[in-house]
């Protein structure tokens, strides 16, 4: 994310964006130097880790939301629960390329290159440029959560897999 942060604030000469980072972890203060080093501190926001109705306040703040999650193995396979929260509060999206994170999102999102940070920032921009795509694509995304992917939806296939593997009781 950093990266991308990078190329559109000092690459692209755009200052009219923020970035807001939510997380803990052991990498926390080294993206915080990363991010003084990048000379973009005062385009970032690390809130570190926060409560959920703060995480919601956040996210209702957000025009794009953004999965920055490398492509890998396991990222390729994996639904992040990140991706599901931004569809179901009509949020459009920005990821990788990935076979999963297609699948769940479909045109709620736009897919960068492979791991290609620039490519990633480019997406970005795009949505921040376009708010009726953008608005679009959110609404696309909230639908898909409400009609297919809610609990309500996929409670029955994960049934129907549990029957057929282990059998009525």
């Amino acid at each position: 994310m950093l990266e991308a942060a990078v190329h559109i604030v000092l690459g692209r000469k755009r200052e009219d964006v923020h970035f807001g980072i939510v997380g803990g972890g052991p990498a926390l203060a080294e993206m915080q130097r990363l991010a003084a080093t990048l000379s973009i501190e005062d385009y970032v926001t690390f809130t570190g880790r926060v409560s959920d109705d703060d995480l919601l306040a956040m996210l209702n703040t957000a025009d794009v939301c953004v999965n920055p999650d490398r492509v890998n193995d396991m990222n390729d396979k994996s639904t992040m629960n990140k991706i599901m929260e931004y569809m179901a509060l009509g949020k459009p999206i920005v990821q990788f390329e990935m076979k999963e994170g297609r699948y769940s999102a479909q045109d709620a999102s736009l897919y960068a290159k492979a791991n290609d940070t620039g490519d990633l920032a480019d997406k970005l921009l795009a949505l921040i440029d376009d708010p009726e795509k953008s608005r679009e694509m959110g609404a696309f995304g909230h639908r898909r959560v409400l009609s297919e992917l809610s609990w309500e939806h996929e409670a029955p296939k994960l049934l129907a897999a549990y029957e057929f593997l282990f059998g009525k009781k």
